[in-house]
């Protein structure tokens, strides 16, 4: 099995470790503290030796950061945790607070006194994030100190050692394009930034430019390694020796040096002797390495990763085999689908799980889920990122919806679907709910948007269904996905904040949702492929649309059809004969059967 389910927050951690992190912090003299979630790496992901977030508080969310203070204590959060964060904290030792509205650089301008002496860990902060924190507390009076090592770490007797996962060679005729071409698409924008070198920390970018995967991160098929590209030459790669095949050494030898990560910071100093260029993002970049090559000399040339871009607008090969994974999948999801409906829905949260995870497997090609799976009954599924452990497992709730999250990695793609399931005879006020969020949810997948549209003036269609009824969520309506890569990738983004534009290769997830608290969760989820939408007789200007690659019945028998525009029943019908049409013929007769009737027209019965 890909996920575990022993083990779940505990909220009594926070008092006492809290109390030791504290005793710590008045020996080094520093009356706080920051606990970002993030490795060095700046990943969204983080190994078990990077948890330090979910050690000292027991939040085991993937966004959020803790600020220690001599005698208060904050855990900022965003929408999507708001409940989570009450369950598994102990907010008499935390406060909760929202990371949006509140980050810390603001909470900790109105809460530091003059004198107050702020530790941070400079691997774990980026040159960005440090320069408002650094802002914010001399604004208050108070100082803002990097800290090695990272005092967290030195009271954390059990802390994991770090990992060391295999990397593991992408291949060109998966990736659709090889290393030394990738380069030459790089080193133009290096040299653009009149820059001699291209410092990398984006582990997806490095799995990308590299054609590589790797093993360090639980369902995040990357490397945790750093680069240096040159604008002429061979490159380096940091990485842990023990990572690397002969197989995966051979592959990167004509392209790069291997080093060991202990040599990337004397590397840096060494450029800086040489009065060299470095081009880096201060987004991503920790900001010891920014302040590493400043100190020994280089100059640093400040802009946007040039790799994030290129590897979100995936090739005509990346697209082809994400339209056979999703196929794949859909095969899997149909035939968990069925066996829900037969018995499932007599089962539990934790068992469902496992019977799709089965399904997947038996597709002969899963390599790993995308991400732990969300499998919420009742209650639970009003909790956004719920994740099922031997504790918090429910039964599945009679007469209430159910919502399950999940998705896989294949060499060829990544898949990311939400399903919300009806069990038992839903209520016309879950009916109206579902139906309110799948309208939002074709508003997205049929919409057509000019070149240069970004993912925030997309997101209101999404919501204003829900906003007329005074209703709405408390997360982003769509994320990027990486191709067999990490199950979120950025720039781009269907969401408020979404300022990237969309451009035809993007992938992105599509999934409005309600969530009402201590009773259930709905969420609509399919994964859309930006691409050029056919030019309209008489249209002005080019135009871009969906495609929807995700091909799994949604569930009709929690759609109030009333509410349903005739053009929203259309689509409807039209996605669930498209699903019948490819998924049916590699199902077998009892599993096609079930689909048939999943997947019937409602339009003609909305008549």
């Amino acid at each position: 099995m890909f996920q575990s389910f022993d083990t779940h927050a505990d909220p009594t951690v926070g008092a006492p470790r809290t109390a030791l992190l504290r005793a710590e912090l008045a020996r080094l003299g520093l009356t706080g503290f920051l606990v970002p979630r993030a490795d060095e790496f700046q990943s969204e992901y983080v190994a078990p030796s990077a948890e330090r977030l979910r050690w000292l508080t027991g939040f085991s969310g993937s966004a959020g950061a803790a600020v220690v203070l001599a005698e208060k204590a904050t855990i900022l959060v965003d929408g999507r945790y708001r409940l989570q964060v009450g369950e598994e904290v102990d907010t008499t030792v935390f406060t909760p607070g929202d990371i949006v509205a509140t980050p810390p650089h603001v909470w900790l301008k109105a809460e530091v006194s003059a004198g107050d002496r702020i530790g941070y860990d400079p691997w774990l902060h980026t040159v960005a994030g440090v320069r408002r924190l650094r802002e914010a507390v001399e604004a208050a009076g108070g100082t803002l100190a990097p800290v090695e090592p990272n005092p967290l770490d030195t009271v954390w007797s059990d802390r994991p050692a770090p990992p060391t996962g295999p990397l593991v060679v992408h291949p060109a005729a998966v990736a659709g394009e090889d290393v030394a071409e990738k380069f030459a698409r790089i080193a133009p924008t290096i040299a653009g930034a009149n820059a001699d070198h291209l410092l990398l920390v984006q582990p997806d970018s490095i799995a990308w430019i590299f054609n590589i995967r790797g093993r360090d991160i639980p369902h995040n098929p990357v490397p945790l390694a750093h680069a240096l590209l040159p604008r002429e030459g061979r490159a380096m790669l940091f990485v842990a020796p023990e990572k690397l095949s002969e197989a995966v050494a051979a592959h990167l030898a004509p392209y790069c040096d291997l080093a060991s990560p202990a040599e990337l910071l004397p590397t840096l100093a060494r450029l800086g002797e040489m009065k060299a260029k470095v081009l880096f993002d201060p987004a991503w970049t920790s900001e010891i390495l920014a302040r590493r090559l400043a100190e020994a000399g280089a100059t640093l040339v400040e802009g946007d990763d040039p790799i994030t871009l290129p590897k979100a607008r995936k090739n005509d090969t990346e697209i082809a085999g994400a339209r056979a994974a999703h196929i794949r999948d859909g095969v899997a999801m149909a035939r968990f689908l069925a066996w829900f409906d037969a018995e499932g829905h007599t089962t539990d949260e934790i068992t469902c799980c496992e019977k799709l995870e089965g399904c997947r497997a038996a597709t002969g090609e899963l390599l790993d889920l995308s991400f732990p799976t969300i499998s919420g009954a009742g209650p639970n599924g009003a909790i956004v990122h719920y994740h099922s452990s031997r504790a918090t497992n429910r039964p599945i709730d009679r007469d209430c919806p159910f919502l399950l999250d999940s998705g896989a990695q294949y060499r060829d793609g990544t898949t990311d679907v939400t399903r919300t399931i009806a069990v038992g005879t839903p209520s016309a006020a879950m009916k109206r709910a579902f139906t309110l969020v799948l309208k939002g949810h074709i508003a997205i997948s049929t919409a057509r948007f000019p070149v240069g549209t970004p993912g925030s003036a997309l997101d209101t269609l999404a919501r204003i269904a829900l906003w007329k009824a005074g209703l709405d969520y408390d997360h982003g309506t769509g994320h990027g996905v990486g191709s067999h890569m990490s199950v979120h990738e950025g720039p781009q983004r269907i969401s408020k904040t979404g300022t990237v534009a969309l451009e035809p290769g993007m992938i992105l997830s599509n999934e409005p949702g309600y969530y009402m608290t201590g009773a259930y969760g709905i969420r609509i989820e399919n994964l859309e492929l930006v691409h050029e939408a056919r030019k309209v007789d008489g249209g002005e200007r080019p135009m871009l649309g969906f495609e929807t690659l995700t091909l799994v019945p949604i569930d009709t028998r929690l759609i109030d059809a009333s509410l349903m525009s005739r053009d929203d029943l259309r689509w409807l019908d039209a996605y669930h004969a498209r699903v019948e049409t490819v998924i049916g013929p590699l199902l077998d007769a009892e599993t096609r059967a079930w689909l048939t009737r999943a997947c019937a027209p409602l339009e003609r019965s909305a008549s």
